[in-house]
């Protein structure tokens, strides 16, 4: 079992970054007049999202084998409002503490890691299940940013896969872009 679990191991490493990598270059493409565009009254602009990301890895991954993943200093609900518009350079700090937080954690980890209980909210989690919630809640949210930076870019917007009608250069090994 142990060579699956490396397996494992590099391969969410390899996933967190992946995300933050198509995050960041959606985020890049996302006009500053629109960082705090909602597009409808119940939305979360780009910056709140950040800002629910960066406090999710933050609190998850601070201590993350010995802490409860909620730490009492997070204000989730906080994550949710902006009292005011932040600068770029203050959202992306926010952006790579997160990740920065949570990548380390993750790297850190060894097969013997996966089976010990961490807790989030009090309740146990096996390491795995942990990451695993944590990379599919971190998945959805960069979904959103991107799907809102293609919004705000408009027709200068740079695909960040594979480009609609280009599957079969990709099946044939002729396109180097991302390919998930």
């Amino acid at each position: 079992m142990g060579g699956q679990d490396s397996t494992y191991l590099r391969d969410i490493l390899r996933t967190y970054k992946i995300y933050k990598f198509l995050g960041e270059k959606a985020l890049a493409q996302v006009p500053d007049e629109h960082l705090h565009t909602e597009i409808d009254p119940n939305s979360n602009s780009v910056a709140v999202i950040v800002k629910h990301v960066a406090g999710n890895l933050r609190s998850r991954f601070g201590d993350f084998l010995t802490t409860d993943g909620e730490k009492p200093d997070r204000n989730r609900d906080a994550e949710f409002e902006m009292s005011r518009r932040v600068s770029r350079e203050e959202m992306l700090r926010w952006w790579d503490e997160g990740w920065g937080t949570a990548l380390v954690a993750i790297d850190a980890l060894q097969v013997d890691d996966l089976d010990r209980l961490v807790h989030i909210r009090k309740e146990p989690f096996a390491v795995v299940e942990a990451l695993n919630r944590s990379i599919t809640h971190t998945v959805y949210h960069v979904g959103q940013i991107v799907y809102l930076a293609r919004h705000f870019a408009g027709s200068s917007w740079k695909t960040l896969t594979i480009p609609k009608g280009r599957s079969k250069e990709v099946t044939k090994g002729n396109y180097k872009g991302i390919a998930r």
